[in-house]
């Protein structure tokens, strides 16, 4: 094996190393989303209708997006371009998620949701 060929698997490797990460987390987020909305649902006899289900609904979604994106980036991790732009779409979804999930979490804890 020449240098070259190591490099190049070396680069692969890492190329899906993120989304290897992305996609368990997104599917451990999608579970706190269903969490969220089972809570919510719940706890809508006492405090009243809210948006944070159908919020945390969206979110899952959103977690979802990226899922599916960093398991494309996995599965072609062989054409480096496409893999990397999946790995990024994936990225920045979940990023996007986390970011609305704080959100929401914040604005029902203090009762604006």
């Amino acid at each position: 094996m020449n240098e070259d060929d190591a490099a190049s698997t070396l680069k692969r490797s890492r190329a899906s190393d993120l989304a290897r990460h992305i996609l368990p987390s997104s599917g451990t987020m999608i579970g706190i989303c269903a969490t969220l909305i089972g809570l919510v649902k719940i706890l809508e006899g006492q405090t009243g209708p809210t948006y944070a289900d159908e919020c945390g609904a969206i979110i899952a979604l959103i977690f979802l997006f990226s899922a599916i994106f960093s398991y494309l980036a996995i599965r072609t991790v062989i054409r480096a371009q496409v893999s990397h732009m999946f790995e990024r779409i994936a990225d920045l979804s979940f990023l996007l998620g986390l970011t609305c999930i704080a959100i929401v979490v914040a604005l029902w804890t203090f009762e604006k949701l």
